[in-house]
């Protein structure tokens, strides 16, 4: 490996393209050195990258069978091998969306556990900067900014997702549902101290679990888990599982001991767009329908979602030519798959999620085809990963936040065209009514 794999401290596997993107936030907020590969990377490609404390690989595992997962996570796998960070990371959504048949977190665990030797695969459950909270197991998670709290079986938006809804709170069964047998270590031995968690975690290996889950109940509990699983990890390789929540508990840990991360977290600002902004809003989340809604810098350009789903190239070409004509003229656009009618998000979510995410990522790379613009957004995670796959780079560098969980990252291509495009790629339930305006002017 020529990007001294001995300066590394985690790779990682997300499995969407926006939770990889808050994960290689969470590092470069920290003061380390991480850079998120939209692929395996090549030799070349790390040499370019220089020496990495955190590396990345975007996927879109949590919208494939567990069959195309195998696929998928094969390659990855082998890559890790290679390297020699004491922490391999599957991140996954801090809502834990997954289900046998899509996204399947026993699947992947099945793939990628011959590359660590140790016993201890530790699932870390719950976010609390994102609203995300694990107690006895039961991950409860906020609906909007700053929102109600709820089960996450109650959650107004995860309990009826249209692809994995989450229909069981504990976590234990949830995942017991995907192949997995999973013990827990509850919230309250943290204050009981570093030595009594390690003696929880003896006990519960002692059981030969598949994995571990640790609650998450508050921040202070992060460098508890942290330590927990770097201590460990050190010694032979271990497997972590879990939404960034992963990343900050070590990040704690690291500060604690003064080693290896700044002690406070950097706050990048983001300047205004240098040109014209477009952003297409593939989510039908509330959330993302309440940002389109308060958007009023740009001119909406509605999507027709069969139309997206369709092998019909011709079409797309046609809504890319307007797009980009109006682009050109300096507006700033907002291309949206769903309108305020009630019967047509039906329709929308009647089509396979799948396609009209594939028919967007063609529909932006044939924007970009013909003309610049200033700033990228997209809004959703599916489609996200398919347009990141697309867009012809092989990496990503963080440059800000416009809120949590809301990165702003710099595209890394061998295409002069895009290298160096500004991008948000953003998750359906992430970010405040003003999200897309902060893209436009900054913040």
């Amino acid at each position: 490996m020529s990007a001294r794999p001995d300066a590394l401290k985690v790779g990682y596997y997300g499995d969407d393209f926006t939770g990889a993107t808050d994960t290689l936030s969470n590092a470069a907020r920290a003061g380390l050195k991480a850079r998120l590969f939209l692929r395996v990377p090549t030799a070349e490609q790390l040499e370019r990258s220089g020496p990495l404390d955190v590396l990345g690989i975007a996927g879109a595992a949590r919208s494939m069978t567990p069959s195309e997962m195998e696929t998928e996570l094969a390659p990855v796998r082998d890559f890790f091998v290679q390297l020699r960070a004491p922490v391999v990371h599957y991140k996954i959504c801090s809502t834990f969306d997954s289900a046998p048949h899509a996204g399947n977190i026993g699947a992947a665990i099945g793939v990628l556990r011959p590359l660590a030797a140790n016993p201890l695969v530790a699932i870390v459950g719950g976010q609390p900067n994102l609203g995300r909270w694990c107690l006895f197991s039961t991950l409860y998670a906020a609906a909007g900014v700053d929102g109600a709290v709820y089960r996450i079986d109650r959650h107004p938006t995860m309990s009826r997702h249209p692809v994995t809804p989450m229909n069981e709170a504990d976590l234990r069964r949830h995942l017991q549902a995907q192949g997995l047998q999973v013990a827990s270590i509850e919230y309250v031995t943290y204050p009981l101290g570093q030595e009594a968690l390690e003696r929880a975690i003896d006990d519960r290996l002692a059981h030969r679990p598949d994995a571990v889950l640790f609650d998450v109940s508050r921040d202070a509990d992060l460098p508890r888990i942290g330590a927990a699983i770097w201590r460990r990890a050190v010694q032979s390789r271990m497997l972590a599982i879990g939404a960034s929540s992963v990343l900050q508990a070590l990040i704690a840990h690291w500060r604690e001991a003064g080693a290896g991360a700044d002690s406070a977290t950097r706050a990048m600002s983001i300047a205004p767009a240098a040109g014209p902004v477009l952003v297409l809003a593939g989510s039908l989340s509330p959330i993302t329908a309440g940002q389109v809604a308060a958007s009023r810098s740009y001119r909406r350009v509605q999507l027709d979602a069969r139309q997206l789903a369709s092998a019909h190239g011709a079409d797309i070409e046609a809504i890319a030519a307007c797009i980009a004509q109006r682009l050109r003229s300096g507006e700033h656009v907002l291309a949206v798959t769903a309108d305020e009618h009630p019967h047509a998000t039906t329709d929308a979510r009647a089509i396979s999620s799948r396609a009209v995410a594939v028919g967007c990522a063609r529909l932006v790379r044939e924007v970009l085809s013909r003309t610049k613009v200033g700033r990228l957004g997209i809004a959703g995670g599916d489609t996200s990963s398919h347009v990141a796959l697309n867009s012809g780079a092989w990496a990503l560098s963080w440059i800000g936040n416009l809120a949590e969980g809301v990165p702003v990252c710099r595209l890394h291509a061998d295409n002069a065209a895009i290298d160096g495009l500004e991008v948000m790629l953003k998750g359906g339930q992430m970010g405040p009514p003003e999200v897309f305006e902060q893209l436009v002017r900054g913040r």
